[in-house]
Protein backbone atom coordinates (compact mmCIF):
# COMPACT_ATOMS: atom_id res chain seq x y z
CA UNK A 1 0.00 0.00 0.00
CA UNK A 2 1.28 3.39 -1.25
CA UNK A 3 2.00 6.19 1.34
CA UNK A 4 -1.20 8.29 1.46
CA UNK A 5 -1.00 12.05 0.76
CA UNK A 6 -3.69 15.10 2.11
CA UNK A 7 -2.94 18.42 0.92
CA UNK A 8 -0.08 16.81 -1.17
CA UNK A 9 1.41 16.05 2.29
CA UNK A 10 2.58 12.42 2.70
CA UNK A 11 0.57 11.33 5.99
CA UNK A 12 -0.35 7.87 8.23
CA UNK A 13 -2.62 5.11 7.05
CA UNK A 14 -4.89 6.03 9.87
CA UNK A 15 -6.03 9.20 11.13
CA UNK A 16 -7.11 10.36 14.91
CA UNK A 17 -10.63 11.65 15.72
CA UNK A 18 -10.50 13.88 18.43
CA UNK A 19 -14.20 13.65 19.42
CA UNK A 20 -14.37 11.96 22.25
CA UNK A 21 -11.73 14.09 24.08
CA UNK A 22 -14.06 17.09 23.97
CA UNK A 23 -17.35 15.56 23.43
CA UNK A 24 -18.91 13.28 25.52
CA UNK A 25 -21.13 13.25 29.10
CA UNK A 26 -17.69 13.34 31.00
CA UNK A 27 -14.87 14.49 28.86
CA UNK A 28 -11.29 13.52 30.39
CA UNK A 29 -9.14 16.43 31.78
CA UNK A 30 -6.72 18.40 29.22
CA UNK A 31 -3.85 17.08 30.93
CA UNK A 32 -4.74 13.30 30.80
CA UNK A 33 -5.89 13.88 26.77
CA UNK A 34 -2.44 15.54 25.55
CA UNK A 35 -0.65 12.38 26.68
CA UNK A 36 -2.68 9.92 24.49
CA UNK A 37 -2.65 12.91 21.35
CA UNK A 38 1.35 12.71 22.25
CA UNK A 39 1.13 9.05 21.74
CA UNK A 40 -1.10 9.03 18.48
CA UNK A 41 1.53 11.10 16.74
CA UNK A 42 4.37 9.27 17.93
CA UNK A 43 2.58 5.71 16.30
CA UNK A 44 1.82 7.96 12.76
CA UNK A 45 -1.72 8.92 13.52
CA UNK A 46 -0.37 12.85 12.24
CA UNK A 47 -4.19 13.43 10.66
CA UNK A 48 -6.60 15.18 13.26
CA UNK A 49 -9.37 15.63 12.90
CA UNK A 50 -11.68 17.92 15.40
CA UNK A 51 -14.41 20.24 15.67
CA UNK A 52 -15.84 23.60 17.03
CA UNK A 53 -18.81 21.34 17.47
CA UNK A 54 -17.25 19.29 19.67
CA UNK A 55 -17.97 20.21 22.93
CA UNK A 56 -19.02 23.91 24.19
CA UNK A 57 -17.92 27.42 22.18
CA UNK A 58 -15.76 27.85 25.72
CA UNK A 59 -14.11 24.04 25.58
CA UNK A 60 -13.74 22.48 22.66
CA UNK A 61 -11.36 20.85 20.35
CA UNK A 62 -9.50 23.82 19.82
CA UNK A 63 -9.05 24.74 23.05
CA UNK A 64 -7.65 21.32 23.82
CA UNK A 65 -5.16 22.02 20.82
CA UNK A 66 -3.77 24.92 22.10
CA UNK A 67 -2.50 23.45 25.06
CA UNK A 68 -1.09 20.24 22.82
CA UNK A 69 0.77 22.95 20.75
CA UNK A 70 1.56 24.88 23.99
CA UNK A 71 3.25 22.22 25.19
CA UNK A 72 4.87 20.48 22.35
CA UNK A 73 5.47 22.73 19.61
CA UNK A 74 7.63 20.98 17.61
CA UNK A 75 4.67 19.14 16.82
CA UNK A 76 2.86 21.70 15.24
CA UNK A 77 4.28 21.38 11.38
CA UNK A 78 3.75 17.28 11.77
CA UNK A 79 -0.15 17.46 12.40
CA UNK A 80 -2.49 17.60 9.39
CA UNK A 81 -5.48 19.35 11.34
CA UNK A 82 -8.59 18.86 9.82
CA UNK A 83 -11.74 20.81 11.80
CA UNK A 84 -15.40 21.01 11.33
CA UNK A 85 -17.56 23.76 11.62
CA UNK A 86 -20.06 25.58 10.33
CA UNK A 87 -23.35 25.43 12.67
CA UNK A 88 -24.90 28.18 14.24
CA UNK A 89 -22.50 29.08 17.23
CA UNK A 90 -23.36 26.65 20.61
CA UNK A 91 -26.13 24.93 18.55
CA UNK A 92 -26.13 21.81 16.13
CA UNK A 93 -28.11 23.70 13.02
CA UNK A 94 -26.02 24.32 9.83
CA UNK A 95 -25.51 27.52 9.09
CA UNK A 96 -23.85 28.32 5.78
CA UNK A 97 -24.65 32.04 5.49
CA UNK A 98 -20.94 33.51 4.63
CA UNK A 99 -20.65 35.30 7.75
CA UNK A 100 -21.20 32.65 9.90
CA UNK A 101 -18.97 30.33 8.04
CA UNK A 102 -16.27 32.83 8.42
CA UNK A 103 -17.37 33.43 12.08
CA UNK A 104 -16.85 29.94 12.86
CA UNK A 105 -13.04 29.59 10.81
CA UNK A 106 -12.12 32.77 12.69
CA UNK A 107 -13.73 31.30 16.56
CA UNK A 108 -12.24 28.15 15.60
CA UNK A 109 -8.43 29.75 14.81
CA UNK A 110 -8.89 32.18 18.05
CA UNK A 111 -7.22 29.42 20.58
CA UNK A 112 -4.78 28.55 18.23
CA UNK A 113 -3.22 32.36 18.42
CA UNK A 114 0.36 32.14 20.30
CA UNK A 115 0.51 28.78 19.31
CA UNK A 116 3.01 27.30 16.72
CA UNK A 117 -0.03 26.24 15.00
CA UNK A 118 -1.98 29.10 13.88
CA UNK A 119 -3.48 27.77 10.94
CA UNK A 120 -6.17 25.22 9.93
CA UNK A 121 -5.04 22.82 7.46
CA UNK A 122 -8.84 22.02 6.30
CA UNK A 123 -11.77 23.03 7.52
CA UNK A 124 -15.00 21.23 6.26
CA UNK A 125 -18.76 22.05 7.44
CA UNK A 126 -19.83 19.31 9.51
CA UNK A 127 -23.30 19.23 7.41
CA UNK A 128 -24.88 20.59 4.46
CA UNK A 129 -27.18 23.57 5.14
CA UNK A 130 -30.63 22.53 3.50
CA UNK A 131 -31.57 25.64 3.30
CA UNK A 132 -28.98 27.26 1.66
CA UNK A 133 -27.22 24.60 0.04
CA UNK A 134 -23.29 24.30 -0.08
CA UNK A 135 -22.15 27.02 -2.68
CA UNK A 136 -22.24 30.24 -0.57
CA UNK A 137 -19.98 28.33 2.05
CA UNK A 138 -17.78 26.94 -0.59
CA UNK A 139 -17.33 30.17 -2.06
CA UNK A 140 -16.58 31.76 1.69
CA UNK A 141 -14.02 29.11 2.44
CA UNK A 142 -12.11 29.95 -0.78
CA UNK A 143 -11.72 33.14 0.27
CA UNK A 144 -10.46 31.88 3.54
CA UNK A 145 -7.94 29.85 1.75
CA UNK A 146 -7.05 32.98 -0.18
CA UNK A 147 -6.14 34.87 2.83
CA UNK A 148 -3.55 32.17 4.45
CA UNK A 149 -6.60 31.01 7.22
CA UNK A 150 -7.20 27.77 6.46
CA UNK A 151 -5.17 25.29 3.75
CA UNK A 152 -7.78 23.62 2.21
CA UNK A 153 -11.59 22.91 1.72
CA UNK A 154 -13.20 19.41 3.41
CA UNK A 155 -16.51 18.04 3.11
CA UNK A 156 -18.65 16.77 5.16
CA UNK A 157 -21.66 14.25 5.36
CA UNK A 158 -22.50 14.88 1.52
CA UNK A 159 -23.80 12.89 -1.24
CA UNK A 160 -22.21 12.01 -4.60
CA UNK A 161 -23.85 15.15 -6.16
CA UNK A 162 -22.76 17.51 -3.95
CA UNK A 163 -19.02 16.37 -4.11
CA UNK A 164 -19.00 16.78 -7.39
CA UNK A 165 -20.95 20.33 -7.66
CA UNK A 166 -18.25 21.69 -4.62
CA UNK A 167 -15.50 19.83 -6.60
CA UNK A 168 -16.42 21.78 -9.96
CA UNK A 169 -17.18 25.23 -8.15
CA UNK A 170 -13.79 24.96 -6.47
CA UNK A 171 -11.52 24.35 -9.16
CA UNK A 172 -13.62 27.63 -10.75
CA UNK A 173 -12.36 29.66 -7.58
CA UNK A 174 -9.04 28.82 -8.44
CA UNK A 175 -9.02 26.16 -4.85
CA UNK A 176 -9.29 21.94 -4.19
CA UNK A 177 -11.30 19.95 -2.24
CA UNK A 178 -8.81 18.38 0.18
CA UNK A 179 -10.91 16.02 1.64
CA UNK A 180 -14.48 14.33 1.98
CA UNK A 181 -15.59 12.73 5.27
CA UNK A 182 -18.05 9.90 5.91
CA UNK A 183 -18.87 7.60 7.83
CA UNK A 184 -17.07 4.17 6.88
CA UNK A 185 -17.09 0.29 8.58
CA UNK A 186 -18.35 -3.13 8.67
CA UNK A 187 -21.55 -1.97 9.90
CA UNK A 188 -21.79 1.46 7.24
CA UNK A 189 -20.75 0.07 3.54
CA UNK A 190 -22.83 2.76 2.82
CA UNK A 191 -20.51 4.72 0.51
CA UNK A 192 -19.67 1.97 -1.59
CA UNK A 193 -22.98 1.95 -2.99
CA UNK A 194 -24.05 5.52 -2.96
CA UNK A 195 -21.52 7.12 -5.51
CA UNK A 196 -19.01 8.87 -2.98
CA UNK A 197 -16.29 6.61 -3.55
CA UNK A 198 -16.49 6.26 -6.84
CA UNK A 199 -16.79 10.37 -7.37
CA UNK A 200 -13.88 10.65 -4.95
CA UNK A 201 -11.79 8.01 -6.57
CA UNK A 202 -12.50 9.71 -10.12
CA UNK A 203 -11.76 13.41 -8.62
CA UNK A 204 -8.73 12.10 -6.57
CA UNK A 205 -10.24 13.50 -3.55
CA UNK A 206 -8.75 11.53 -0.07
CA UNK A 207 -11.90 10.05 2.20
CA UNK A 208 -11.86 10.22 5.65
CA UNK A 209 -13.79 7.39 7.33
CA UNK A 210 -15.49 8.28 10.53
CA UNK A 211 -16.53 5.78 13.17
CA UNK A 212 -14.51 2.67 11.59
CA UNK A 213 -15.38 0.44 14.66
CA UNK A 214 -19.20 1.57 14.28
CA UNK A 215 -18.93 3.59 17.44
CA UNK A 216 -17.17 0.58 19.36
CA UNK A 217 -19.39 -1.78 18.41
CA UNK A 218 -16.99 -3.78 16.39
CA UNK A 219 -14.53 -4.44 18.84
CA UNK A 220 -13.40 -7.80 21.11
CA UNK A 221 -16.43 -6.80 24.12
CA UNK A 222 -19.57 -5.40 21.94
CA UNK A 223 -22.73 -4.19 23.85
CA UNK A 224 -25.43 -6.92 23.39
CA UNK A 225 -28.09 -4.93 24.46
CA UNK A 226 -29.10 -1.37 24.84
CA UNK A 227 -29.65 -1.27 28.36
CA UNK A 228 -26.29 -2.27 29.11
CA UNK A 229 -25.60 1.48 27.52
CA UNK A 230 -24.87 4.62 30.10
CA UNK A 231 -27.44 7.14 30.19
CA UNK A 232 -25.78 10.06 27.97
CA UNK A 233 -24.33 7.30 25.68
CA UNK A 234 -25.64 8.46 22.44
CA UNK A 235 -25.87 5.16 20.98
CA UNK A 236 -28.52 4.46 23.15
CA UNK A 237 -30.54 6.68 21.02
CA UNK A 238 -29.24 5.35 17.12
CA UNK A 239 -31.43 2.84 15.50
CA UNK A 240 -28.80 0.55 14.82
CA UNK A 241 -28.20 -0.04 18.57
CA UNK A 242 -31.80 -0.81 19.61
CA UNK A 243 -32.27 -4.65 21.14
CA UNK A 244 -34.70 -5.26 17.38
CA UNK A 245 -32.01 -5.19 15.08
CA UNK A 246 -28.70 -5.34 17.51
CA UNK A 247 -28.52 -8.74 17.59
CA UNK A 248 -28.96 -9.15 13.98
CA UNK A 249 -25.96 -6.00 13.63
CA UNK A 250 -23.92 -8.32 16.05
CA UNK A 251 -23.49 -11.00 13.52
CA UNK A 252 -20.58 -9.43 11.54
CA UNK A 253 -19.21 -8.14 14.77
CA UNK A 254 -18.72 -11.92 15.87
CA UNK A 255 -17.65 -12.90 12.26
CA UNK A 256 -14.96 -9.98 12.52
CA UNK A 257 -14.07 -11.35 15.99
CA UNK A 258 -13.70 -14.92 14.93
CA UNK A 259 -11.25 -13.80 12.11
CA UNK A 260 -9.52 -11.66 14.19
CA UNK A 261 -8.57 -14.36 16.52
CA UNK A 262 -7.23 -16.87 13.90
CA UNK A 263 -5.39 -13.52 12.84
CA UNK A 264 -3.95 -13.15 16.13
CA UNK A 265 -5.10 -9.56 16.56
CA UNK A 266 -8.02 -7.43 18.39
CA UNK A 267 -11.42 -6.87 16.85
CA UNK A 268 -10.78 -3.65 16.42
CA UNK A 269 -7.41 -3.98 14.33
CA UNK A 270 -9.66 -6.04 12.10
CA UNK A 271 -12.04 -3.28 11.49
CA UNK A 272 -9.74 -0.93 11.34
CA UNK A 273 -7.54 -2.68 8.78
CA UNK A 274 -10.58 -3.82 6.73
CA UNK A 275 -11.19 0.55 6.07
CA UNK A 276 -7.98 1.28 5.50
CA UNK A 277 -6.91 -2.16 3.34
CA UNK A 278 -9.84 -0.45 0.41
CA UNK A 279 -7.39 1.92 -0.24
CA UNK A 280 -6.26 1.14 -4.26
CA UNK A 281 -8.56 -2.14 -4.15
CA UNK A 282 -10.67 -2.82 -7.28
CA UNK A 283 -14.29 -2.75 -5.97
CA UNK A 284 -17.20 -3.13 -7.55
CA UNK A 285 -19.43 0.00 -6.67
CA UNK A 286 -22.23 2.24 -7.49
CA UNK A 287 -21.74 5.12 -9.56
CA UNK A 288 -24.67 7.24 -8.41
CA UNK A 289 -26.77 7.37 -5.14
CA UNK A 290 -29.72 4.92 -6.55
CA UNK A 291 -27.08 2.63 -6.54
CA UNK A 292 -28.50 0.75 -9.60
CA UNK A 293 -25.42 1.93 -12.35
CA UNK A 294 -22.34 -0.08 -10.92
CA UNK A 295 -18.85 -0.60 -12.00
CA UNK A 296 -15.59 -2.16 -10.94
CA UNK A 297 -13.33 1.00 -10.08
CA UNK A 298 -9.83 1.35 -8.52
CA UNK A 299 -10.65 3.08 -5.07
CA UNK A 300 -8.78 6.12 -4.19
CA UNK A 301 -7.04 6.85 -0.43
CA UNK A 302 -9.44 6.11 2.18
CA UNK A 303 -8.15 7.33 5.71
CA UNK A 304 -10.28 5.87 9.17
CA UNK A 305 -9.88 7.90 11.56
CA UNK A 306 -10.89 6.54 14.67
CA UNK A 307 -11.37 8.02 18.06
CA UNK A 308 -9.53 6.70 21.79
CA UNK A 309 -9.44 8.47 24.54
CA UNK A 310 -6.22 6.47 26.59
CA UNK A 311 -2.31 5.38 25.72
CA UNK A 312 -4.16 1.31 25.44
CA UNK A 313 -6.89 1.89 23.03
CA UNK A 314 -4.34 4.65 20.91
CA UNK A 315 -1.63 1.72 21.02
CA UNK A 316 -4.35 -0.86 19.84
CA UNK A 317 -5.81 0.95 17.09
CA UNK A 318 -2.39 2.26 15.69
CA UNK A 319 -0.71 -0.66 15.28
CA UNK A 320 -0.03 -1.44 11.35
CA UNK A 321 -2.35 -4.63 11.21
CA UNK A 322 -2.36 -5.78 7.52
CA UNK A 323 -5.06 -7.59 6.04
CA UNK A 324 -4.51 -10.16 3.19
CA UNK A 325 -6.55 -9.94 0.34
CA UNK A 326 -7.90 -13.40 0.95
CA UNK A 327 -8.87 -11.35 4.48
CA UNK A 328 -10.53 -8.64 3.05
CA UNK A 329 -12.98 -9.85 0.94
CA UNK A 330 -13.70 -12.75 3.27
CA UNK A 331 -15.06 -9.04 5.21
CA UNK A 332 -16.17 -7.78 2.16
CA UNK A 333 -18.90 -11.33 1.66
CA UNK A 334 -19.62 -11.08 5.76
CA UNK A 335 -20.96 -7.19 4.72
CA UNK A 336 -22.83 -8.52 1.96
CA UNK A 337 -24.58 -11.26 3.63
CA UNK A 338 -25.00 -9.69 7.15
CA UNK A 339 -26.32 -6.03 5.99
CA UNK A 340 -26.85 -3.36 9.47
CA UNK A 341 -30.11 -2.63 10.17
CA UNK A 342 -31.28 0.40 11.23
CA UNK A 343 -30.20 4.14 10.03
CA UNK A 344 -27.42 5.80 10.85
CA UNK A 345 -29.18 8.45 12.97
CA UNK A 346 -32.52 9.32 15.13
CA UNK A 347 -34.65 11.21 12.54
CA UNK A 348 -33.35 14.80 12.53
CA UNK A 349 -30.20 13.44 12.00
CA UNK A 350 -30.37 11.75 9.35
CA UNK A 351 -32.19 14.49 7.85
CA UNK A 352 -28.38 15.97 7.23
CA UNK A 353 -26.40 13.03 6.48
CA UNK A 354 -25.30 13.27 2.60
CA UNK A 355 -26.65 16.48 1.77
Amino acid sequence: MSQPTVLNRSCGPVGYGLMGLTWRKDPPAFSDSIPVMKRALELGADNWNGGELYGTPEKNSMHLLREYFLKYPEDADKVILCIKGGLDKGKLSPNSSPENVRRSVEDSLKPLQGTKKEKIDIFECARVDPQRGNESAIRTLANLVKEGKIGGIGLSEVGVKTIRESHKLAKELGVDIASVEVEISLWCPDPFNNGILAACAELGIPVFAYSPLARGQISDKPIRKNADLLEGDIRKLLPKYQDDVLEVNNRITDAAIEIAKKKGVTTAQVAIAWVKGQTGRTRNVALDASGETRKDVKLGTIIPIPGASSVGRVEENFKNVVLTEEELKELDELVESYPAQGDRYHAHGQHLING
